[in-house]
């Protein structure tokens, strides 16, 4: 269950990093949403380095941590996207 909920709370996670994090991505939304997938992993290792936890099953814990990875890569793809 925990890899499912890391992708579904992924998918949510990228739409509502797009919506705190607005502004032009040169991928859109399928990169917001990938980024949000992959952003859940990232809240999830990051909060079980911190002992957090991680993100298993669906509880508020998890979706904040997927949602702050989320914002995290966003934030560091357009840095690294408007130097090139």
């Amino acid at each position: 269950m925990g890899i499912f909920s890391w992708i579904l709370f992924g998918l949510i996670a990228g739409v509502i990093a797009k919506w705190i994090h607005p502004g032009d991505d040169p991928g859109g939304w399928i990169i917001t949403i990938v980024l949000g997938i992959l952003g859940a992993f990232l809240g999830g290792w990051i909060g079980t380095l911190l002992g957090w936890g991680t993100v298993s099953g669906f509880n508020f814990r998890s979706f904040l941590l997927a949602i702050g990875g989320a914002v995290l890569l966003l934030v560091i793809y357009r840095a690294v996207s408007k130097k090139k």
